[in-house]
């Protein structure tokens, strides 16, 4: 085999690779350092496009997912839940978004 056709058929194999991985699908969660409001007075956490409406207690603080998640604290109502959904992504986009070349839902909050 020429040097030539391996390259043409390394090259056909990535491009298969791609276009596959646009076919699978895959969940994109947050992340453990996305930032949310702990509510301590009921042991729950507040996504921060909800607080409004969640009728918060004074003892808050602004913290992250994973210290929530550290804490056992519960999402505070079903806003903060449906906000903290998995985005139905592809494999490739997915993992874009997982090594921060794309944004995520949650990276503006």
């Amino acid at each position: 085999m020429s040097k030539n056709r391996l390259v043409a058929w390394i090259i056909m194999f990535i491009a298969a690779l791609i276009i596959v991985s646009f076919l699978i699908p895959k969940k994109t969660n947050p992340s453990p350092d996305t930032r949310i409001i702990l509510e301590h007075t009921y042991h729950t956490y507040i996504a921060p496009t909800c607080y409004q409406q969640s009728d918060p207690t004074n003892y808050i603080q602004d913290s992250t997912l994973g210290e929530a998640k550290n804490l056992n604290y519960k999402p505070h109502d079903s806003c903060t839940e449906k906000a903290f959904e998995s985005e139905k992504d592809s494999l490739l986009i997915s993992f874009l978004k997982d090594i921060g070349v794309l944004n995520k839902t949650w990276d503006n909050w």
